[in-house]
């Protein structure tokens, strides 16, 4: 996929408030200091397109970015460790799951994971609670750049076999560096023939 076009176009508290579900939806979702916003900037080749921060909790907001005029990428606050107060804790939460239920055009959930660390019970259930409500999701492992590739994917298989302990089937995903790019290709791939499958489902139904 060629981005020719990515801006943002709105920031919204409430799930009802977001842009009309007109267009296939991608959500990028992870724990605090994940690299979400650097992901981001890499898969759409804008520095400053979604901002950075060494602050965690630093994206408060459902914010919209229109990608080719033709799909919607969403940055969802993160999850987990940030620190904010209870009470703002447990309104993005509700904010946040309101979203991953109620939006229509939700297509996937992209939920992100820093390779660095072995798995954290906090994506775990993360995870189960995206499987659990039927919504679809694949794994993106960040960071990559940081650590041996060996080290990434001694990590990414202690994931994929924890998970197996209470999945029947396992979510697809993906290794990524927002330093040199790793995984761009695969990861725009993915969205193209997801939205081309759509397309050619609707026109099926039509």
């Amino acid at each position: 996929m060629l981005i020719q076009d990515a801006r943002f176009l709105t920031s919204n508290s409430r799930a009802e408030d977001c842009p009309a579900p007109t267009m296939p939806e991608y959500a990028f979702i992870g724990r605090s200091n994940v690299g979400k916003s650097s992901l981001i900037n890499m898969l759409t080749n804008q520095k400053g397109l979604a901002k950075t921060s060494s602050q965690p909790g630093k994206t408060q907001l459902i914010n919209h970015f229109l990608i080719n005029e033709t799909w919607y990428l969403v940055d969802l606050p993160g999850y987990g460790y940030a620190r904010i107060s209870k009470e703002a804790r447990a309104k993005w939460a509700r904010m946040i799951n309101f979203y991953l239920r109620h939006r229509p055009n939700l297509t996937c959930v992209m939920v992100l994971l820093d390779s660095r660390h072995t798995p954290q019970a906090v994506d775990l259930e993360f995870m189960e609670q995206l499987g659990t409500e039927g919504v679809p999701f694949v794994m993106v492992f960040t960071k990559a750049d940081k650590q041996s590739s060996s080290r990434t994917s001694q990590n990414v298989v202690q994931y994929l076999e924890k998970m197996q302990e209470t999945w029947d089937e396992l979510p697809q995903y993906f290794v990524t560096s927002a330093e040199d790019k790793m995984g761009r290709e695969e990861l725009l791939g993915f969205v193209a023939d997801t939205n081309q499958q759509l397309a050619a489902q609707a026109g099926a139904d039509a």
